[in-house]
C-alpha cells in the first residue's frame, strides 16, 4: 500500500498510474486525491481507511495509529507484525509526500503572520520523518524527480533496493531539517525579533588540501546552485585535471567575480593569491587574453584564470608554456578544450555555462565563534561625479569605469592604474593590493609597475631609449588611476601627479575633500568621485 499527499504534482500522475498497474493500493487526501481521481487513478480517502474524519480545517488527517503504525511497524520485529494484526493496520511500504509551501508563502509581499501558519505543515513532516526512520522496509518520497527511478526499481524487482530506500530517507531528513529551519528563521523574526541565520550545503567533496599542505579542507557546494540564477563553482564542471585545491576554489571566486563585472564581450581576469595581476578586455579573446598576461607576466605564473566568453583555439594556445592552475571558462570549443588537455595532465578546465551579470544576493564570512552576513559588493558606484575644474575627457571615461571595476577586485588599501592598449581594449598596468596605507600602494607598487609594462608596451613596439621613456611618460598621463576609499590626504594626488598621472577615480568623502580637490586643480589633475567605496578583506 502506497499513501500520497501532495502540493507539487509534478510528475505525479505517470508515477500513481505505474504503481496502480503495479497492483498497488493508494490512499491519498483532499486536493491529491480528487487529481489521481479525476484522472482515472483509483485511491482510496484517509478517512474511510482510518475510520476517522478529517477535523480542524483538515489540519488533523494522517495523524493516526493506522498511518503511523502501517509506516513505523518493523516488517522484521515478530510483536510489531502481531500488534499490526491485533489493531487491524494494513502495512504502508511507500510514502510520497511534499509539504505546505512554506517558504514560498513567507516570501509573497505582505505576507500576514496567521498565512504564515496556517502553511505549516504537521502531518507532511511527520509522515516524512517516520518513513525515513523505518527505511529498511518503507520507501519514501518528497522530491517529484525520484518518482521515475523508484517507479523503475519496483517494476523490475517488484521492490525497492536497500541502497535507494536509505538514499531517499537521508533526501526526507534534509528536506524537513530545511522546512523547520525556513520556519525558525521566520517566526523567529516576525514573534521574537530575533534575525537567525541557517545555511544548508550539499554534502561536501575532500579537497587535496586547505590553504597549507598540513591543513585538511573540503567544499560543500550550496543546496540550490541552480536557483542562483548565475554561473557559480557549486555548478560548475571539470573537464580535465586534477582534483581542485582550496586556493584553487578561493581564487576562482575572485576569478568569476572579477571577469563578471566587465560584461564584456571579450574578458580576462588573471588571479594570483586573491589579486587581479592581469584584467583586460578586448576585441577578441586572444587580444584581452595577451593583454591580461602581459599586465604581469611573472604573477601570471600559477594563476587561476577567468574569461568571460567561450575559449577558441587561438587563445588556448596562448598558453603554450605558460603555467595556469585553473581555466574558468563559460564553455571551450572542442579543438580549444582538445589542444589543452594535451597541453598538460595538471591545468584544470572548468565550464561554468552562461556567463550572467551578478546578482544582488546576501554572502557570508565565518570567524571563529560566529559567521558575518552582508550584501554583496554589486553596485558599481552610486554616482559618477566631477570633482575638479579639469574634466576627464568623455572618450576616458570607458577606460575610467574599466579601472574602477578593477579597483573594486583588489586586496585594500588599493591603488590600480589601467590604461587602453588598443582602441576600445583595457588592461591594468599597474596594481598595488593589501597595504597598511595607500601611498605605498600608490608609489611603491601600482606607478613602478605600470612603469614597467608601459616600456614593456614600448619595446614590442621597436622604441628605445629617450624614445621610449617619452612614450612612457606620454602613456602615464593617459593612465587613469583609481582607489578603492576616499583620500583622507592630498598625498596621494601628488604622488599622483609625481608619475605623470592626470586623472584619478576615487569615491570621495572624506573631511579633507575640499584640501584634496584644491590640490588636484592646482597640479591639472581631473578627479571623478563615485560614491561608493570598495574595500575588500
Amino acid at each position: 500500500m502506497a499513501l500520497i499527499s501532495v502540493s507539487d504534482k509534478r510528475g505525479l500522475l505517470p508515477f500513481a498510474q505505474g504503481l496502480h498497474a503495479l497492483g498497488w493500493r493508494i490512499l491519498s487526501t483532499g486536493g491529491t486525491l480528487k487529481f489521481l481521481n479525476d484522472n482515472g487513478v483509483l485511491a482510496t480517502q484517509v478517512s474511510d481507511h482510518t475510520g476517522s474524519p478529517e477535523i480542524l480545517d483538515g489540519r488533523v488527517k494522517t495523524l493516526h495509529p493506522k498511518i503511523h503504525g502501517g509506516i513505523l511497524a518493523r516488517r522484521d520485529d515478530a510483536e510489531h507484525v502481531k500488534q499490526l494484526v491485533e489493531h487491524g493496520i494494513a502495512p504502508i511500504d511507500l510514502v510520497a509526500v511534499n509539504l505546505y509551501p512554506f517558504r514560498e508563502t513567507v516570501a509573497k509581499e505582505g505576507v500576514t503572520l496567521e498565512d504564515a501558519i496556517e502553511n505549516i505543515d504537521i502531518g507532511g513532516p511527520s509522515m516524512l520523518r517516520s518513513s525515513a526512520k523505518n527505511h529498511n522496509d518503507v520507501t519514501v518520497i518528497c522530491n517529484p524527480d525520484d518518482y521515475a527511478p523508484v517507479l523503475a526499481e519496483l517494476q523490475a524487482a517488484g521492490s525497492t533496493t536497500l541502497e535507494m530506500r536509505r538514499r531517499l530517507a537521508v533526501t526526507a531528513f534534509r528536506h524537513t531539517a530545511d522546512y523547520d529551519s525556513a520556519i525558525d528563521a521566520h517566526l523567529s523574526k516576525a514573534l521574537l525579533g530575533e534575525q537567525v541565520l541557517r545555511l544548508g550545503f550539499r554534502p561536501g567533496s575532500t579537497l587535496r588540501y586547505g590553504e597549507n599542505d598540513h591543513q585538511k579542507a573540503s567544499f560543500y557546494p550550496e543546496f540550490e546552485t541552480a536557483s542562483l540564477g548565475e554561473s557559480n563553482l557549486g555548478s560548475a564542471k571539470q573537464l580535465h585535471g586534477k582534483e581542485l585545491s582550496y586556493n584553487n576554489l578561493v581564487d576562482a571566486d575572485a576569478a568569476l567575480e572579477a571577469v563578471r563585472d566587465l560584461q564584456a564581450d571579450a574578458a580576462v581576469a588573471i588571479i594570483k593569491h586573491m589579486n587581479p595581476c592581469g584584467y583586460a578586455t578586448g576585441k577578441t579573446l586572444e587580444g584581452a587574453f595577451e593583454a591580461a598576461w602581459q599586465g604581469d607576466p611573472v604573477s601570471a605564473f600559477g594563476s587561476v584564470i577567468a574569461v568571460s566568453r567561450k575559449v577558441d583555439l587561438a587563445t588556448a594556445e596562448r598558453l603554450k608554456g605558460r603555467f595556469v592552475e585553473l581555466l574558468i571558462a563559460p564553455g571551450y570549443d572542442l579543438d580549444a578544450l582538445e589542444y589543452l588537455q594535451k597541453k598538460s595532465k595538471d591545468i584544470r578546465l572548468l565550464d561554468i555555462g552562461t556567463m550572467i551579470p551578478p546578482k544582488h544576493r546576501k554572502v557570508y564570512k565565518h570567524i571563529l565563534g560566529g559567521m558575518l552576513e552582508q550584501d554583496r559588493d554589486v553596485d558599481l558606484y552610486r554616482k559618477w561625479e566631477s570633482a575638479t575644474a579639469a574634466k576627464m575627457p568623455e572618450n576616458m571615461r570607458p577606460l575610467a569605469e574599466f579601472t574602477w571595476k578593477a579597483c573594486k577586485h583588489v586586496k585594500s588599501n588599493a591603488i590600480v592604474l589601467g590604461y587602453e592598449y588598443a582602441p576600445g581594449g583595457y588592461t591594468l598596468v599597474g596594481m598595488g593590493p593589501g597595504q597598511p596605507n595607500r601611498i605605498d600602494s600608490n608609489l611603491k607598487l601600482a606607478q613602478p609597475r605600470a612603469r614597467e609594462n608601459l616600456a614593456r608596451i614600448a619595446e614590442q613596439q621597436g622604441l628605445t631609449g629617450a624614445e621610449a621613456e617619452a612614450f612612457v611618460k606620454q602613456a602615464m598621463s593617459h593612465c587613469v588611476l583609481a582607489s578603492d576609499a576616499f583620500f583622507p590626504f592630498d598625498d596621494n594626488v601628488l604622488a599622483a601627479h609625481e608619475g605623470g598621472i592626470k586623472h584619478i577615480v576615487q569615491p570621495g568623502g572624506s573631511l579633507r575633500d575640499p584640501e584634496v580637490i584644491a590640490t588636484a586643480d592646482k597640479l591639472g589633475i581631473s578627479m571623478v568621485f563615485t560614491g561608493t567605496r570598495h574595500f575588500r578583506h
